[in-house]
């Protein structure tokens, strides 16, 4: 009888060790998964372009009359002044061609009058410029130490003053340039009447408009050049600008202003810079794939001092990128966190949620507090323990790497990556060690 029941308790204690072992054998295992925090902090959105940097002012010399050139002695690369001698043209009139060049000189001299006259008229227009920005500036720093206005938009009163004191140096330099050929296409004038009244005439020294680097030689050897043939293009490289070829669709997104960073320009680190005007105009371009594209040009001036970029020069390849939202302090997640709502999980409300109700309003750049009329419902999964929790949140933009959402979450929250379509809400997880 003990026998029987000695048996009966070993082979009830084996029965339960065995379904014991079975059901550990054949218990769901944790998942394994990765993880990363919620993070708060600034937000971008950009876009990516390549560009090139392009001289703002490119300047043709071309010979004022006909003549024999005498070899040049410039190259490319040479350094002129302002004013210094560019070549030497000895006038050879035909005598059937007096009254014709020297109606051509008179055009050319009341050409040169003109341009001086409308380089006059844009410096004034410049300096009223200058003065709006200046008083928008002068107005936005009280408010801004006062809180009235974001630090962004401060930024931009900067810019904007940087913007038209630079404009209007601009404008002073067409001025001199006009002036200069003004001179140069009444000295061109007095030699044709030298010649004319059978006075030997000297030879005619061609000046450089302004100060700059020699570009190109249109002529290389000593030769006999009508009027108006180019001789060579003058440039000041540290007056560059960056021209990025966006997609239209793209270049609507850009706000006014929109700052820009320069990277893959060959030099350590980033330019800055600012957009300072769209063209109005787009043209067709076809892709490498074969694809009918309407393109833009974006107009960007380099903001960083000079001696960074000084070795750039007209024509070199960048990277460009151009920011089109930033947010200061914004909560957000990795992309790879993210995906749609499942079925069946509601909705959440659109309002805001109450830790962010509460908050005090973050001063905002190129975007506006509000929840983005494009903003939509995603879901993601939090750890908790050793627990996965669905948790819907509003997506109201995102970049290549992170999202900005709105949520009631804590920063430094685990959420998972990648998140597997089988995983279903309180699962149970372990976090993958690296």
């Amino acid at each position: 009888m003990k026998l029987q029941r000695r048996t009966l308790v070993l082979g009830s204690l084996g029965a339960l060790a065995l379904a014991g072992l079975l059901g550990w054998a054949f218990a769901p295992r944790p998942l394994e998964v990765e993880v990363a925090p919620v993070m708060q902090g600034p937000f971008e959105t950009t876009l990516d372009e390549d560009g090139y940097t392009r001289l703002r002012e490119r300047y043709l010399v071309s010979a004022p009359l006909s003549g024999r050139l005498a070899r040049l002695s410039l190259r490319e690369g040479d350094r002129v002044a302002a004013g210094a001698p560019l070549a030497r043209i000895a006038p050879t009139l035909a005598p059937l061609l007096d009254a014709r060049s020297e109606r051509e000189a008179l055009a050319r001299v009341a050409t040169a009058q003109a341009l001086l006259q409308r380089a006059a008229s844009r410096i004034e227009r410049a300096r009223v410029g200058q003065a709006q920005a200046e008083h928008e500036l002068a107005r936005s720093e009280p408010l801004a130490a006062q809180g009235f206005v974001s630090p962004g938009r401060l930024d931009e009163a900067r810019l904007a003053v940087a913007a038209a004191r630079s404009e209007a140096d601009t404008a002073a330099l067409e001025r001199e340039v006009a002036a200069r050929e003004l001179a140069q296409a009444r000295a061109a004038l007095g030699t044709l009447r030298e010649a004319g009244a059978g006075r030997a005439a000297a030879v005619f020294e061609v000046r450089a408009p302004v100060s700059g680097q020699v570009l190109k030689l249109h002529q290389l050897s000593e030769g006999v050049v009508t009027t108006g043939a180019p001789l060579l293009e003058l440039g000041d490289t540290r007056r560059l600008e960056v021209v990025a070829e966006l997609l239209t669709s793209d270049a609507l997104q850009i706000p006014p202003g929109a700052a820009v960073r320069i990277d893959r320009w060959g030099g350590a680190g980033e330019l800055a810079g600012q957009v300072r005007r769209i063209e109005p105009a787009a043209v067709t371009k076809v892709s490498a794939l074969g694809v009918e594209e309407q393109r833009v040009k974006v107009l960007i001036d380099l903001t960083s001092p000079p001696v960074q970029w000084a070795a750039l020069g007209d024509g070199f390849r960048v990277g460009v990128r151009i920011v089109t939202l930033s947010q200061p302090q914004a909560l957000q997640v990795p992309v790879a966190a993210l995906f749609p709502l499942p079925a069946g999980v509601p909705e959440p409300p659109r309002a805001a949620s109450v830790a962010a109700a509460s908050a005090p309003p973050l001063p905002v750049t190129h975007s506006a507090a509000a929840e983005p009329a494009d903003a939509r419902t995603m879901a993601l999964y939090l750890v908790d323990g050793d627990r996965a929790r669905l948790q819907t949140v509003r997506l109201l933009a995102r970049n290549g790497r992170q999202a900005w959402i709105r949520a009631e979450l804590q920063p430094g929250r685990p959420v998972l990556l990648y998140p597997p379509a089988a995983l279903r809400d309180g699962q149970r997880v372990r976090v993958r060690r690296v």
